[in-house]
């Protein structure tokens, strides 16, 4: 390989690199931890320090590759080409084709983007509005995606006590209008499987393209089997009918943020998710993803994280999955006044309160998330939420097992254990998300100034994430929803006397 001299360096051009480096430390001190399993959520912690180091040294190896065109750039369409291959291999479409894009939401956005105009395509001056039907449980992606890209969303409820689909729900609202159907391997809500395999075979029949979002079971789920973790519902290409798949290579693939595998057995859906233009007097634009201008990095990073680790080195930290979702779940059936939500496939594991216990033996899962983060370990709450046939998603608590849990379980369930004992019987704040929740504002609470709240989380680094759960499930969605925008705003914009 040919390296390229570095330009000179200007004579009168200095800087103090140090300094530079000094203040980016001193703000990652404000963050969480990204490494030792503290954090079960946002967070895909391999245990493996020399991994982290090879995708570090590979994306440092690429910096100033633009991957707009891989004809200038041929690394990047062989880095792609081995990172497709691998994802035809595990995922079971030996003709797939695809790309990567810089994270799940990106595959889900062009997912539908494809979707979207090959419907447009096959009902050419149609007044009705195309549509995507999925599951209350699918990702927030593919509203986003909805969103930008002009098409009605219809929300198919799950079982509130279980977290599955009753396929015949969603297959029975398939109709000319419906462009994509999705259903989720596992949900991330509550680590359940959706029917994947009666649902692409209804679509099949009817026409309907059905996008599998696997973003986060992609790199886990395939080897779950052959790590002891017992077997898997079908959901891949060898069910007849997926026509997409996303899978994330930086969750269970161990990659740096972002990264992800969108492949689609059509090659005529492949085809529509590109953007091209020669309309212009620049250079031909050939788009196969949302952005133009792109860095290799997170490409580089993640064909060298892949390329060490191939299928044996996944099946060996999927078993310290097993084992450590396992010892979690274990701990969560033996704590009294909780429970898992539903049957779980994988290593993701949703907590709500046992309501068969009395009401004084209950553990209310917000205020535990509370207790055991301060015990140590950081949980992620989901607020409960109405369906639109009236039945109500509880509270819960959704914990990201990953590889280095499995070296800190008896902490970490200890932990969880305490914390239940910390707060059993306590009510927490707002509604439990049955019927009614978030309907109106009558008895809310009095609304918070986000931008006060987004100040003292600045000026105090903490931030009340129980109440801020309770406003949602008390207030309209929309409410609740521009209040957070106002928060995050707030939170973001620059600091008196910062740079």
């Amino acid at each position: 390989m040919t390296h390229q001299p570095a330009p000179a360096t200007p004579a009168n051009l200095t800087f103090d690199g140090d300094a530079v480096l000094a203040r980016l430390t001193a703000y990652r001190g404000h963050d969480a931890p990204t490494h030792g399993g503290r954090v079960l959520s946002y967070v895909y912690d391999s245990g493996l320090a020399a991994l982290d180091q090879l995708a570090g040294r590979a994306a440092r190896e690429v910096q100033a590759v633009n991957g707009l065109d891989p004809t200038t750039f041929p690394s990047v369409a062989l880095m792609e080409g081995d990172l497709v291959a691998f994802g035809r291999s595990i995922l079971h479409g030996p003709d797939a084709v695809g790309s990567v894009t810089s994270g799940g939401t990106e595959s889900c956005l062009l997912a539908v983007k494809a979707a979207r105009d090959t419907w447009r395509e096959r009902h050419p001056g149609s007044t009705a509005r195309p549509r995507i039907v999925l599951p209350q449980t699918a990702h927030a992606a593919f509203h986003k995606a909805a969103h930008y890209l002009d098409l009605d969303v219809d929300v198919v409820p799950v079982d509130p006590t279980t977290g599955t689909l009753p396929a015949a729900d969603l297959t029975r609202r398939l109709d000319e209008s419906t462009a994509l159907v999705v259903v989720s391997a596992p949900a991330y809500p509550h680590g359940v499987v959706d029917p994947v395999a009666q649902v692409a075979a209804a679509a099949q029949d009817a026409g309907v393209p059905c996008h599998v979002d696997a973003c986060v079971g992609g790199l886990v789920l395939p080897f779950w089997e052959a790590a002891g973790g017992g077997p898997v519902p079908p959901w891949d290409f060898r069910v007849p009918g997926v026509s997409s798949i996303s899978a994330d290579l930086h969750k269970y693939g161990y990659a740096p943020k972002g990264s992800s595998l969108l492949l689609f057995a059509d090659r005529g859906l492949d085809r529509a998710r590109y953007f091209a233009l020669t309309g212009w007097p620049g250079y031909p634009v050939v788009n196969p993803t949302v952005l133009g201008s792109r860095s290799a990095t997170s490409l580089a990073a993640a064909w060298a994280v892949t390329t060490a680790l191939g299928e044996q080195g996944y099946v060996s930290l999927t078993r310290r999955l097993v084992t450590a979702t396992a010892a979690v779940r274990a701990c969560v059936d033996g704590t009294l006044g909780l429970r898992v939500l539903g049957d779980p496939v994988g290593p993701l594991v949703a907590v709500v309160a046992d309501e068969d216990v009395p009401a004084g033996e209950r553990v209310d899962p917000h205020l535990w998330a509370g207790a055991v983060q301060r015990r140590g370990f950081v949980l992620q709450g989901q607020p409960g939420l109405t369906q639109p046939d009236g039945t109500g998603i509880p509270r819960s608590i959704h914990l990201t097992v990953t590889p280095v849990t499995a070296g800190l379980l008896d902490e970490l369930t200890g932990a969880l254990a305490g914390g239940a004992d910390d707060v059993r019987g306590q009510a927490g704040a707002g509604s439990a998300g049955g019927p009614g929740a978030g309907d109106d504002v009558t008895g809310a609470p009095d609304l918070p100034d986000p931008a006060e709240v987004a100040r003292a989380a600045r000026e105090d680094g903490e931030l009340d994430l129980t109440a801020v759960l309770a406003l949602i499930e008390t207030l309209p969605r929309e409410v609740s929803a521009r209040m957070l925008v106002d928060f995050l705003a707030e939170f973001t914009e620059p600091r008196e006397g910062g740079p």
